[in-house]
C-alpha cells in the first residue's frame, strides 16, 4: 500500500505500523519486521457526504433498489410456504460469497457433506463453504441486535475447523493485518488500522450499526459494509462476515420477512469492480462510486432473486403434481416440501423424521427416484444418500 495513493479526500488516516514477515517457504524460520502505512476509517457517517448530496446524486438508484426489494418481499409474504426458497437460496449465497475468496464447493457437494462429510472428495473447502450456511442461521436465530458480540460469535461459527492461519477464532486480531498480499507486506494492496487503533474504530463502527439517522437504510449499508472491510477486524473470514452482516441488516433493520436476497452474486460477478472501489473509498472518498454500485447490486440480487423463486416454486409444483396420484403415499408431497430445505435425504433420516418404519421411508424414497426427483449420489449399497439435482440446478444456475 501507498501512502502517496492517499488523497485529501480519504475519510481516514495514515498511521505507522510493524508487520511480521517470514521469509517465503521456511515455516520455522526467522520472522523479519516490515515498517509502512496502515488506515485508520474516520467514524460513520462520513463528515462530506450529507444526506442531501446522496439524495442528488442516486435518488433514481435508491429508488430502483428499494422498487426490487418490495416487489421481492411481496411476492414471498404471499407464498404459502416461504420455506422452500430459503434453503435454496441460502446455499447459493454461501457458495457465491465464498467463491470471491476463491474457496469452492457445488451445491451437490454441501447437499452430501450435511449428510455426511465422507461422501465429499474437498472436504476443507466444503466445510468452509458449510459454515457460512451455519454462520447466517445463527445469526438469523439470535435474539441479540446487530452487534460486536453478534458477529464474533458469527465469526467462531464461519471458522470452526477451517484450515486457517488466524490463531483467534470467535475473537478480535490481535496483530496487523494486511490484505492482496499474504506473504510480502510491501505488496499489500491495503493495510488496515493496527491492532492498537482496533478497538475505538470496532466501538464507533458498532454505534453506527446501532444508532438510526436519516440517510436511506440501503446507503447506511453500504457505508457500514465499506466501514467493516475497511476496519478489518478479525484475522480471517472478514470478506465472508461483512457479506453475511448485509443479509442481517436486510432481515433486521430493513424487516425483510425472510432472507431471499443475497448480493454475493453481484459481488462475485463484478469482483474486481468491487474490490477497487472499496479501496477507492479509502484512497479517494468516492463514496458515491461505492453506494452507486452497492445500490445496483441489490437491485439486480433482488430480480433475480424474483425469478429464481418462480422457477422454484414452478419447480416445486411439478413435483407435488407428480407424487400425487390416487393411492399414493401421503408422506411424498411431505418429502417434495422437505428436499426444497435440503436437497439431500438417507432413508434412515426419512424414517426418524417422518415417524414411519425404515420399510416405509424406503418405499418412499424409491417412489421418489422412480419419479425422478431423486437419485442415489454416492454409489454405495449401505448409507446410500439421495439428491434432488433439479432443485440442485436452479441453485447452480
Amino acid at each position: 500500500m501507498r501512502p502517496d495513493d492517499f488523497g485529501p479526500c480519504s475519510p481516514g488516516r495514515l498511521v505507522p505500523v510493524e508487520f511480521g514477515e517470514r521469509a517465503p517457504d521456511t515455516p520455522g524460520g526467522a520472522v523479519t519486521v516490515r515498517r509502512g502505512s496502515g488506515f485508520v476509517p474516520d467514524p460513520l457517517p462520513p463528515r462530506t457526504l450529507g444526506r442531501r448530496e446522496i439524495l442528488d446524486a442516486l435518488y433514481d438508484a435508491i429508488a430502483a433498489a428499494e422498487r426490487a426489494l418490495s416487489v421481492l418481499e411481496g411476492a414471498t409474504q404471499q407464498l404459502h410456504n416461504p420455506h422452500l426458497l430459503i434453503g435454496p437460496f441460502l446455499t447459493r449465497e454461501a457458495k457465491l460469497s465464498s467463491a470471491i475468496e476463491n474457496t469452492f464447493a457445488s451445491a451437490r457437494e454441501l447437499a452430501l457433506f450435511d449428510l455426511d462429510a465422507r461422501a465429499v472428495d474437498d472436504r476443507d473447502q466444503t466445510r468452509e463453504v458449510m459454515n457460512y450456511i451455519r454462520a447466517l442461521e445463527h445469526g438469523l436465530r439470535s435474539e441479540l441486535p446487530l452487534c460486536l458480540r453478534l458477529l464474533r460469535e458469527m465469526h467462531a461459527v464461519l471458522m470452526k475447523g477451517v484450515p486457517t492461519r488466524a490463531r483467534r477464532i470467535g475473537d478480535f486480531r490481535s496483530g496487523q493485518a494486511a490484505i492482496g498480499s499474504t506473504e510480502r507486506f510491501e505488496e499489500a494492496r491495503y493495510v488496515a488500522p493496527p491492532a492498537g487503533e482496533l478497538q475505538p474504530c470496532l466501538d464507533a463502527f458498532e454505534s453506527y450499526l446501532a444508532t438510526p439517522d436519516d440517510l436511506p437504510r440501503l446507503v447506511r449499508f453500504a457505508l457500514l459494509h465499506y466501514q467493516f472491510e475497511a476496519i478489518h477486524p478479525f484475522e480471517d473470514g472478514n470478506g465472508r462476515l461483512g457479506r453475511l452482516l448485509i443479509v442481517l441488516q436486510l432481515c433486521k433493520q430493513a424487516q425483510m420477512t425472510h432472507p431471499a436476497i443475497y448480493v454475493s452474486g453481484f459481488f462475485e460477478a463484478h469482483r474486481q469492480d468491487y474490490y477497487d472501489l472499496l479501496l477507492r473509498v479509502s484512497t479517494d472518498g468516492a463514496w458515491l462510486d461505492w453506494i452507486r454500485f452497492f445500490l445496483r447490486a441489490v437491485e439486480s440480487q433482488a430480480i433475480d432473486a424474483l425469478s429464481r423463486a418462480r422457477r422454484i416454486i414452478e419447480l416445486n409444483q411439478q413435483h407435488q403434481k407428480r407424487v400425487r396420484e390416487k393411492r399414493a403415499s401421503a408422506l411424498l408431497p411431505v418429502l417434495v416440501d422437505r428436499l426444497y430445505e435440503r436437497p439431500a435425504l438417507t432413508i434412515a433420516e426419512v424414517s426418524r423424521i417422518c415417524r414411519v418404519t425404515p420399510r416405509a421411508a424406503a418405499l418412499a424414497v424409491r417412489r421418489l427416484v422412480e419419479k425422478g426427483i431423486l437419485v442415489e449420489a454416492t454409489g454405495r449399497k449401505k448409507n446410500r444418500i439421495f439428491i434432488a439435482p433439479e432443485i440442485l440446478d436452479v441453485i447452480e444456475s
